[in-house]
C-alpha cells in the first residue's frame, strides 16, 4: 500500500489544501486527549456511505466503502485531530444530516445515489467558499501580527478558524482510500479533478 507521506501528498494535490492531522499521521503518534470520543459502528457505516459517494465503485476499481474509510476516520479523528477539530468533525455529522433533511426531507442514508451526489456536490462548493474566506482572514491576521511585532507588541495572537466539516470528511475519505489496498491498485489512474467529482478513479475525465 502507499506509504503515509505519499498518501498525504496525493490528497494535498487533489484538494489543493493542507491535510488536517498530517504531521501526527506521518509520525504514527497518538494524539492523547483527556476526553476520548470514538465513532460508533453506525457512524462508521454512515461515513462509508458518504465516502462511497465521494469515491464510488466503478467497473475498474473498488470504491471507498471497500476500503472501509469509515473505520480509518475513526482512528484518524481519535489519534490525529485536536480537540477543536474533533468537535467540528462530530458536529459536522449532524450538519450533514440537517442539510439532507433540508434538501430532500430525509436523511442521507435514505437518499438515492443521485440525491447523495447532488447534496455532497453542494457541500463541497460550500466548503471551498468557506476556505477562500478563511484564507483571506489568515492573510489579514498575518499582516496584523507583522504590524504588531513592528510596533513592539510581539505577543499578538492570530485568530484561527477551523476547517469546514465536509473538507475534513473529504480529506479523510481520500486519505483512507489511498492508504488501502483498493487505493493502491488504482493510484496510477487517478486524475486531479478541476471540480468536485465523486468518480476520480479509473478512466474519468
Amino acid at each position: 500500500m502507499m506509504n503515509r507521506r505519499e498518501a498525504i501528498s496525493r490528497v494535498a494535490i487533489l484538494l489543493g489544501s493542507t491535510v488536517i492531522g498530517a504531521e501526527l499521521f506521518v509520525s504514527g503518534c497518538t494524539n492523547a486527549h483527556t476526553e476520548q470520543i470514538v465513532l460508533s459502528d453506525t457512524q462508521i457505516s454512515y461515513l462509508n456511505e458518504v465516502g462511497e459517494t465521494i469515491l464510488p465503485k466503478t467497473a475498474a476499481s473498488d470504491g471507498a466503502k471497500a476500503a472501509n474509510v469509515g473505520l480509518f476516520m475513526k482512528t484518524m479523528v481519535a489519534d490525529c485531530y485536536s480537540v477543536e477539530e474533533r468537535k467540528v468533525f462530530f458536529s459536522g455529522l449532524t450538519e450533514l444530516e440537517k442539510a439532507s433533511e433540508k434538501a430532500y426531507d430525509k436523511g442521507f442514508i435514505s437518499c438515492n445515489a443521485e440525491e447523495r451526489k447532488k447534496l455532497l456536490t453542494g457541500l463541497d462548493a460550500e466548503a471551498k467558499e468557506y476556505r477562500k474566506k478563511n484564507d483571506l482572514l489568515q492573510q489579514k491576521e498575518a499582516e496584523r501580527q507583522k504590524t504588531s511585532q513592528a510596533s513592539g507588541k510581539p505577543n499578538y495572537l492570530k485568530k484561527t478558524v477551523p476547517a469546514h466539516y465536509f473538507a475534513m470528511i473529504k480529506q479523510l475519505t481520500l486519505l483512507g482510500y489511498f492508504t488501502s489496498e483498493a487505493g493502491y491498485k488504482s493510484m496510477g489512474y487517478v486524475q486531479v479533478p478541476g471540480r468536485y467529482d465523486g468518480d476520480v478513479t479509473h478512466h474519468r475525465a
